[in-house]
């Protein structure tokens, strides 16, 4: 009798805790004689696999076990590597697909470009591999397409990572927790220098729709902050930091921006070919605000870029507790047979909720009760009652 086989795949950005999760799956199957193959590289390993060719099968597929994953938590990143690809919208089919029928869609932005839908081979190669369930870890963008999957009859197991924490259902995504200390960590270091030259030290974070990880970074080291959620005015907010600055013994001021914030009036430009999910790279707003106070005020400041650093490196001790239950619940999820549901935290609780609806977008803050548009600081009163992470589901 052939064994239970399932896979796993992480897609979108990297972040510390996803090995965890990854070993956490290969440890438990061995316990119940059930086969995991690793599909490397995101979705792109069920669109580019061929499954005739021995090289492209070993490039996109991998068996976990004990043995090869036994270490693999001690670090981040993922080492089933990871890509952006959008199976649903292809901008460009593999070599051994050219030429095939698929669905194809016109897209008019900027210019008009042709996508394919490959679902019909993704399809395919989960049968040819023999995988009866999939596990697929990622932010929205990647999940999005799960619940594509899971409409098409695969059954499918979500788990929510990404330092923006903004995936819907959950309080809590994988990555979160590490982003905020490597950043808070960053910024205390900075002040000496940003002190020492009297300074407005500006530092951009990741963020692109919901200022979370802005906001609560600036939670935990005092400072100020600007979210994609509530457009501040320039003036009020130069003022603040120059009142800031002048009452401070050491003549500095500090603050952190979400990378899709900005202020009123201010137009986020944004550059390159979008990707396979119609993002665009965003220019910097701190750079574009350190601008605007030097041309208004004649003030020296400083801009820190943090973005890759924040998902670079080890997991705290939350992110690798949440990643490592995340991942049994998974499993756990996996061996009852369910399917279309996703590993969360619901008012500070572990559970199974629904894998989000991707036509509702990205969670965002909850500026009436989080972010305090006078003085453009997170709120600190009132927490009585509310879960760990100060936020519920949305």
């Amino acid at each position: 009798m052939a064994k239970k086989r399932i896979g796993i795949l992480t897609g979108g950005g990297d972040v510390p805790g996803l090995n965890s999760v990854i070993k956490s799956v290969a440890y438990r199957s061995n316990e119940n004689d059930i086969e995991v193959f690793g599909l490397r590289r995101g979705w792109e390993g069920l669109t580019h696999l061929n499954l005739e060719d021995p090289t492209s099968r070993s490039h996109y597929v991998i068996p976990l076990n004990r043995e090869n994953t036994r270490t693999i938590d001690r670090r981040g990143g993922t080492v089933l590597h990871s890509s952006r690809t959008n199976p649903a919208k292809m901008q460009k089919l593999p070599d051994h697909l050219a030429g095939m029928d698929f669905p194809v869609s016109l897209s008019r932005k900027g210019g008009i470009a042709k996508t394919w839908d490959v679902s019909r081979q993704v399809l395919a190669n989960l049968s040819a591999l023999g995988i009866e369930h999939l596990i697929v870890i990622g932010g929205d963008d990647t999940l999005s397409y799960a619940t594509k999957l899971e409409e098409l009859g695969v059954k499918v197991i979500a788990i929510p990572k990404t330092m923006d924490n903004d995936v819907r259902n959950t309080e809590y995504c994988i990555g979160f927790s590490t982003a905020i200390t490597r950043a808070s960590d960053a910024i205390q270091r900075q002040r000496t220098t940003v002190g020492s030259h009297e300074r407005i030290g500006i530092f951009r974070v990741f963020g692109r729709d919901a200022g979370f990880t802005a906001l609560y970074t600036a939670y935990a080291t005092s400072i100020r902050c600007v979210i994609p959620e509530y457009k501040v005015n320039l003036d009020k907010l130069i003022q603040l930091l120059l009142e800031e600055k002048r009452s401070n013994p050491s003549n500095y001021a500090l603050l952190v921006l979400s990378e899709g914030a900005g202020w009123e009036g201010y137009e986020v430009h944004e550059y390159g070919e979008p990707d396979p999910y119609g993002h665009r790279k965003k220019v910097s707003v701190a750079d574009s605000l350190a601008n605007e106070i030097r041309r208004r005020t004649g003030e020296e400041t400083i801009t820190s870029d943090l973005t890759y650093d924040l998902r670079s490196g080890d997991p705290d001790f939350i992110d690798k507790l949440v990643a490592l239950t995340f991942g049994n619940m998974a499993y756990d999820a996996v061996l009852d047979g369910k399917t279309g549901l996703m590993s969360a935290l619901v008012g500070g609780c572990y559970d199974l909720v629904p894998i989000p609806d991707p036509k509702l977008g990205p969670r965002k803050v909850d500026v009436a009760s989080t972010y305090n548009t006078e003085r453009y600081r997170p709120m600190y009163a009132n927490k009585r009652g509310l879960p760990i992470f100060l936020n519920r589901v949305s």
